[in-house]
């Protein structure tokens, strides 16, 4: 370890923060605010194929089964490179490594819109999740690492809206770029956003040292551990529903596999003196508990974008544009409501403001608890504006939380791990989700055929009037009589299915409101307003 003495303080020099009272330079904001750009352009491809994957599959000829590779692809590449930013952050510089992995985003995201056939498609957004997964906790060390600790309230408030605007606004820029210029536009308008954060970071930061010793040196057998822990978990996570669980030996092997990677990568960690990324922090009470909310509210983040789109296609028949119409309206208030929550935050105990943002979003799911087959935008509006209400001031205080007490050293390692739990939380929610409305639907269509019988009262007038329906459009006796049965099994699928939506939404909303609970196990803390760091 004769190197390490000598490597570490230049390795961590980028990730030393300013004094509190230093003024904060243009440059300085031009670079954070293109750091936020980057986190708002890698979450968005998240979900942004989302309503637009009937169109991709009929042009790549692919299965609906196939099709969830597209969105795995992309998760599994992505959640594996985000714990190595802060080894890669200090080998090439930070104004490099930024300039380099979007400059490489742009190139696979375009790659995503020539795609020809699914396997080509599925190795252009595993590309396009290594490239762009570094983004986003690269924007949350720009804050730490480049702001004071009195400005760090609005810097991590503009973080906080990149992370829940985007899945809400994930689905509506998907939703209306397919329909007016075709399905490869929401892999082209990276562009705009793109050259912006390049420019914004070759401006704003300094040219720093490239150290490619630490490469050498770097901790690879854990590396190696991480990423088949992590890339298996994701993949039996995306793909366990469609492959009925432990039913499927594909399954079998990857969740064996994510076992033995996530237990090699903790004895990795915990034996050498420098780990590529600090599993340590979890040791620390209010890191744990802000991970653990954080993995909650990426449960409630996706898990929310994940079935409501789902239900206005499926139930509600909305085009991807209408459901984007609904969906939008979980984002657009946020953007009022994060600077007054930052303002909060440094005068009000953040476990405060917390477990009422938690209440709000947990209420606005149970909001969407009782809908039935006739609920849409009008019904829908004021739930989704509760929604958007509640998530700033989650969002914001976790991430106060996270970061209360990290060494600056320790900043990268904190950043990387809390997003990671976040995007890992949201893979849980919808593996969790998607196996709870097939069984679900399941129990509901049992029970309520129970009820409908051909003896009950009810359903033989209700056959009577649609075979009378049937006969007066022209149809004879025996076509009729079977168009009806068809007509009512189609009801009882889809009451069912409706009753499995409420009972997702219900499964979000109590998560949510079980996470109060938790986050009172953690230290007061508020963002800091005048010359300190965070205050207990």
């Amino acid at each position: 370890m004769a190197s390490t003495t000598h490597d570490t303080p230049a390795a961590l020099k980028p990730f030393a923060p300013p004094a509190p009272g230093e003024k904060v330079s243009a440059r300085t904001w031009m670079a954070v605010a293109a750091g936020m750009l980057g986190a708002f352009m890698a979450v968005l491809d998240i979900q942004i194929t989302n309503s637009s994957l009937k169109d991709i599959l009929g042009t790549l000829s692919a299965t609906q089964e196939e099709g969830s590779w597209i969105a795995t692809a992309y998760l599994v590449a992505e959640i594996i490179i985000i714990p190595m930013t802060g080894l890669m952050t200090r080998v090439f510089g930070m104004r490099a490594y930024m300039i380099g992995t979007t400059s490489l985003f742009l190139l696979c995201s375009t790659l995503c819109g020539f795609a020809w056939n699914l396997p080509s498609m599925i190795v252009f957004r595993m590309m396009q999740g290594f490239t762009g997964g570094a983004l986003i906790p690269m924007a949350m060390t720009l804050v730490m690492a480049k702001l004071p600790a009195t400005k760090r309230a609005t810097g991590m408030a503009i973080f906080g809206l990149t992370a829940t605007l985007a899945p809400s606004m994930g689905p509506t820029f998907g939703g209306y770029l397919s329909e007016l210029y075709g399905w490869p536009s929401i892999f082209y308008i990276n562009w705009g956003p793109g050259l912006l954060l390049i420019a914004g970071i070759a401006l704003g930061l300094d040219k720093e040292k490239r150290q490619l010793n630490l490469l050498y040196n770097a901790d690879w057998l854990g590396i190696a551990f991480m990423a088949v822990g992590l890339g298996s978990l994701t993949i039996f996570l995306e793909e366990g529903n469609s492959k009925d669980w432990f039913e499927s030996s594909f399954i079998i092997t990857f969740a064996a596999l994510a076992i033995i990677g996530l237990l090699g990568w903790a004895v990795t960690g915990a034996l050498r003196k420098q780990p590529f990324v600090n599993l340590g922090l979890y040791g620390q009470r209010n890191f744990f508990a802000a991970t653990a909310l954080s993995m909650a509210m990426g449960m409630g983040l996706y898990g929310s974008s994940f079935l409501l789109p789902l239900y206005l296609g499926q139930i509600a028949g909305y085009s991807p544009m209408q459901i984007g119409e609904v969906i939008m309206w979980a984002g657009l208030p946020q953007l009022f409501i994060m600077p007054f929550v930052a303002k909060l935050s440094s005068k009000v105990d953040n476990r405060i403001l917390c477990t009422f943002g938690l209440l709000l979003f947990g209420g606005s799911c149970f909001m969407n608890a009782y809908m039935d087959a006739t609920t849409g935008y009008d019904q829908l509006l004021l739930s989704q504006i509760v929604r958007a209400l509640g998530q700033p001031f989650v969002m914001l205080t976790l991430s106060n939380f996270a970061m209360n007490g990290i060494q600056p050293k320790d900043m990268p390692s904190a950043s990387s791990l809390i997003n990671m739990t976040r995007n890992l939380g949201g893979s849980i929610g919808i593996a969790l989700l998607a196996t709870a409305l097939t069984s679900r639907e399941h129990f509901h269509s049992q029970r309520l055929g129970e009820s409908v019988t051909g003896f009950a009262a009810a359903t033989q007038e209700r056959l009577a009037a649609l075979t009378q329906s049937f006969l007066s459009r022209g149809f004879d006796s025996a076509t009729a009589g079977d168009m009806a049965l068809k007509a009512i099994d189609g009801i009882v699928r889809r009451e069912a299915y409706v009753m499995a939506y409420n009972d997702g939404f219900f499964l979000v909303g109590a998560v949510l409101f079980a996470c109060i609970g938790v986050l009172w196990f953690s230290d007061k803390v508020k963002a800091p307003s005048g010359g300190g760091g965070g205050a207990h």
